[in-house]
């Protein structure tokens, strides 16, 4: 095969609000496809230890107070992506947020002759969500999560990822902040729905159904973009 008849490796893009499953979901398919979840969080905490020029900008601003710019977001984004652990793939978790974020999103891409491969939508039912996102907890060694309803660990108190017997809940996951959040979440990302519909890479998944469902819909829609 010839260079320029390579595959590239596939961008796909998680939205969905805070409880709808985003990091549960984009774990199991980082293990059944090989691919790397790429946090803008994650991202941004990665450079700034390693100390790389942008992470030094970002580590600046952050000191200073500000929030990280886009164009830093960018820069720190091109630095991940040209490592080798992302060439069968990435699932981008929390950027972009908004069109103007996209469009400079596929600006970037271009530039490595990628592109957003697929923009998969967790939507999710407001109050049934409200009602989900007051019951999250996570193990406070690996992250794994975890809900008094719908996903306790196996073992009671021990987490079934990594053993660990110590767990933690946000201070921020109570009915009257995830109300707030999802409100906030539909004004900011339905202009983002817009776009990607528009570029015809936007899928949907019903992200109320139970979490082997979910995976099962997003598996299915991954394949298409992968195989």
């Amino acid at each position: 095969m010839t260079a320029s008849a390579q595959k590239t490796a596939p961008v796909l893009i998680l939205l969905g609000p805070p409880g709808a499953g985003k990091g549960t979901q984009a774990r199991m398919l980082e293990e059944g496809f090989g691919l790397v979840q790429l946090s803008t969080g994650d991202l941004l905490r990665a450079a700034v230890a390693a100390g790389t020029a942008a992470g030094r900008q970002a580590d600046a601003v952050m000191k200073s107070g500000g929030l990280v710019s886009d164009e830093i977001v960018l820069a720190i984004l091109k630095d991940r992506l040209a490592d080798p652990d992302t060439a069968r793939g990435v699932i981008l978790d929390g950027f972009p947020r908004t069109a103007e974020q996209a469009e400079a999103l596929d600006g970037l891409l271009a530039g490595t002759g990628q592109r957003v491969n697929s923009v998969i939508s967790l939507d999710v039912e407001d109050e049934p969500m409200i009602a989900r996102v007051a019951g999250r907890y996570t193990c406070a060694n690996c992250g794994e999560g975890y809900h008094d309803l719908f996903k306790q660990p196996a073992t009671a108190d021990v987490c079934d990822k990594c053993g660990g017997a110590e767990f933690k809940r946000r201070a921020d996951d109570n009915a009257e902040t995830a109300g707030a959040r999802l409100a906030a979440y539909h004004a900011q990302t339905a202009p983002l729905i817009t776009y990607y519909e528009a570029r015809g890479v936007l899928k949907r998944a019903d992200a109320m159904a139970d979490i082997a469902s979910v995976a099962g819909a997003l598996a299915a829609i991954v394949r298409q973009v992968t195989d």
